[in-house]
């Protein structure tokens, strides 16, 4: 996600940075040492980690052991994308670069990416649901760092008041009485983000997967079922207007106040979480029928654009292992308040530091790439119909089924299909 502020780090991952638009200078720039041995560029979208953070140091440490000095630019994500796009066109594009996932089969597309087989870089180990936002067309373009994703959060405070247990919300229609019930109790039961952006497709996935829908048919019986389960929420006054404009960040900032009584975010709001003025939990989102419903995963992808002197890579090659082994998975993932890590044993080493951590853990392994099922390109198109249709869903400008009717043909228009 975004990586304007410590919070917004993750929070951005869920905006995508494919929209052209003008190049910008880095809003950071560092350099980590190495040892002798030549510079290998590196840009990332973190600007708020300058030279003596501890992100700038680890990466530096990984030049290190590969026997080269790094020379770090940091870009905000949107940037970041153009500039890539602009120096594969022009042929000097830096030996690695840190892009948020949905972004990695745009360039991929564009033919300026390495394919990790190309390079002899092994993906086996990495989870198969996480990797596969860096596929396209059976070839793997970008390896996960950590992944973030969504689940509910709730204000133990209200429903111990309202009565309800969490262990028991289990499907739709389970948390749906427990939303009526703290609504019984005069409380407020549930906010989420259904913005008219990428975050609201990220926020609306899990229940759009979790009824068995699948992107590439928005107005399937599914999709219609899991807007009208959002639609109800707002007639019947279990969820407020807002959630019309509510950013995730937005959403946040109603749950800190106390009168929710259930927040959908995402792992970036761990350490928010534990430091509110009321006890908090989290369940995962369940699917209609029951079982967690799989969740968009967020975070960025280590990618290799491609270089003129293919002998450049076996250093490459040296710096993305140092980066993603078990330790330095976790490493990143504690730097970056808590991505999770995208393989079993790093999953496992973070457990060790923080087994609070076990149902995020559970929600990661279960979530699934936005531009999964080989999707590319046309994700960005897909995900503005969808965010449109529950717009007018939600508004009351259109029924859920007419809704997604035209966000359909809306894709289907913009796709050529």
């Amino acid at each position: 996600m975004k990586h304007p502020s410590a919070k917004a780090t993750l929070l951005g991952a869920a905006a995508l940075a494919l929209a052209a638009c003008a190049s910008t200078p880095p809003q950071g720039g560092t350099s980590a040492a190495g040892t002798e041995g030549g510079a290998y560029t590196w840009w990332d979208p973190y600007p708020q980690h300058d030279s003596s953070s501890a992100w700038a140091k680890r990466v530096g440490a990984c030049g290190q052991e590969a026997g080269v000095t790094i020379e770090r630019t940091a870009y905000d994500t949107t940037a970041l994308t153009n500039q890539a796009l602009l120096a594969g066109q022009e042929g000097n594009a830096p030996d690695v670069i840190l892009l948020d996932n949905p972004a990695v089969s745009t360039l991929a597309d564009a033919g300026m990416l390495t394919a990790m087989a190309d390079f002899g870089l092994e993906v086996n180990r990495f989870d198969k649901n996480l990797v596969a936002a860096g596929e396209l067309d059976g070839n793997t373009y970008g390896i996960p760092i950590g992944a973030n994703t969504l689940a509910l959060y709730y204000n133990k405070k209200i429903l111990d008041d309202a009565g309800v247990d969490p262990a028991t919300i289990k499907d739709w229609a389970s948390l749906d009485a427990a939303l009526k019930k703290v609504k019984a109790a005069g409380k407020k039961p549930i906010t989420f983000a259904a913005i008219g952006t990428e975050e609201g497709s990220f926020q609306f996935l899990p229940w759009f997967w979790g009824a068995g829908a699948q992107l590439t048919q928005l107005d399937s019986p599914q999709a219609v079922e899991a807007l009208q389960l959002w639609s109800s929420w707002l007639k019947d006054g279990l969820a407020p207007n807002s959630v019309i404009s509510n950013s995730q960040n937005t959403t946040w900032e109603e749950f800190l106040t106390g009168e929710f009584a259930f927040a959908e975010n995402g792992t970036w709001q761990i350490n928010s979480a534990a430091e509110a003025d009321f006890p908090t939990g989290i369940v995962q989102i369940p699917g209609k029928d029951g079982g967690t419903a799989p969740t968009p995963t967020g975070g960025e992808f280590i990618t290799v654009p491609v270089q003129k002197d293919t002998q450049r890579y076996a250093v490459t090659k040296k710096i993305l292992e140092c980066m993603t082994t078990p330790e330095g998975l976790v490493e990143t993932g504690t730097t970056f308040a808590y991505y999770i890590p995208s393989t079993a044993d790093g999953q496992q080493a973070i457990l060790a530091k923080e087994p609070s951590l076990k149902p995020w853990v559970t929600a990661v392994q279960s979530a699934k790439g936005r531009t999964s099922d080989n999707l590319g390109t046309d994700y960005p198109k897909i995900s503005e119909a969808l965010w449109t249709g529950v717009q007018k869903a939600l508004s009351g400008a259109a029924s859920p089924a007419d809704a997604l009717k035209d966000a359909q043909a809306q894709v289907e228009q913009a796709t050529g299909d």
